[in-house]
């Protein structure tokens, strides 16, 4: 059998950042390390952190119960709110929120700002959008994530609503308000550009600043390169890992036998006895560790 492992399969920049940065404050803190949500969307590692006694904290009523020590922001970022609660309650902050969402998250904060409508594509229950939402006017911020949801949206697209001096009748303001379009940056590229060219064509004034991380793109890019040359493909990941589940989408269109998998003990072999080409990937949340378990095996049984 040929096993095909994708180059980019495992952590991202930004998830190693967060991973090494808790098991670090761990390792040498002397006083309670916690962070806010899992670190990363993998029970594996965030049951090992709680071995070291890492607590995932899930909610401002939790933070106002535990000891007071450092509290590490994962790579999906939190809202300014969030933020400045936590900093306000008396804990550290470390933050390791992904550069790349950070870079949102200044993107937001300015054009809302400016007056600027903002349009978020993604997931709207995701902590990163959760997250992206809390830099911006939130009357002002809209998350589309289907082209359903982008043909039915729209917008007054005035700054103000003013009175005219000779009645009581509401007159739109001359300046229009603009949109300013921005990803979650693992959100499918394909999807991002066929949802943006549905809002252009309504005639907003519109500035579309594409934030899906490079390394998404290369990752989905190579995941679906594989999928087309595979007979069987395996994608791994948490079963919450948003990104994990695009890339099985992405691998599903390309290869009909894909399974998704979060550690080895789901993998069941006999599915690919008859199988002579089989494509390995795994989220951008999946330990190296469970990657090279599951290859090991798939080489050495089949």
């Amino acid at each position: 059998m040929n096993v095909i492992l994708a180059e980019s399969a495992g952590f991202c920049f930004g998830v190693k950042r967060a991973v090494d940065t808790v098991y670090e404050k761990a390792a040498d803190s002397d006083v309670p390390v916690y962070t806010f949500g899992p670190i990363i969307h993998n029970e594996e590692v965030v049951r090992d952190l709680e071995e070291k006694g890492v607590h995932a904290v899930c909610d401002m009523e939790e933070l106002e119960k535990i000891p007071r020590g450092i509290m590490v922001i994962r790579s999906h970022g939190v809202s300014k709110e969030i933020y400045e609660k936590i900093q306000a309650a008396g804990f550290r902050i470390v933050d390791a929120t992904c550069p790349f969402v950070l870079k949102i998250h200044r993107y937001v904060e300015e054009y809302s700002r400016k007056g600027y409508h903002i349009v978020i594509i993604g997931n709207d229950s995701h902590p990163e959008v959760e997250g992206i939402k809390g830099w911006s006017n939130p009357k002002e911020t809209t998350v589309l994530q289907t082209a359903e949801e982008a043909k039915n949206f729209t917008f007054s697209g005035c700054l103000a609503e003013k009175k005219s001096a000779s009645s009581e009748t509401s007159l739109c303001s001359s300046a229009k308000k603009r949109l300013c379009i921005v990803s979650q940056t693992t959100f499918n590229y394909n999807k991002f550009q066929e949802l943006v060219e549905i809002i252009q064509k309504k005639g907003y004034d519109i500035i579309v600043l594409n934030t899906i991380c490079n390394a998404t793109e290369v990752r989905q890019k190579e995941a679906a390169d594989i999928a087309a040359r595979a007979d069987a493909m395996i994608v791994i990941g948490g079963s919450h890992s948003s990104n994990t589940q695009k890339l099985f989408e992405i691998c599903k269109k390309e290869c009909e036998n894909t399974y998704y998998i979060q550690t080895l003990d789901d993998l069941d072999v006999t599915k690919f006895w008859s199988i002579d080409n089989v494509g390995i990937t795994a989220g951008a949340s999946t330990p190296n560790k469970i990657i090279e378990e599951v290859q090991k095996n798939v080489r050495s049984k089949l």
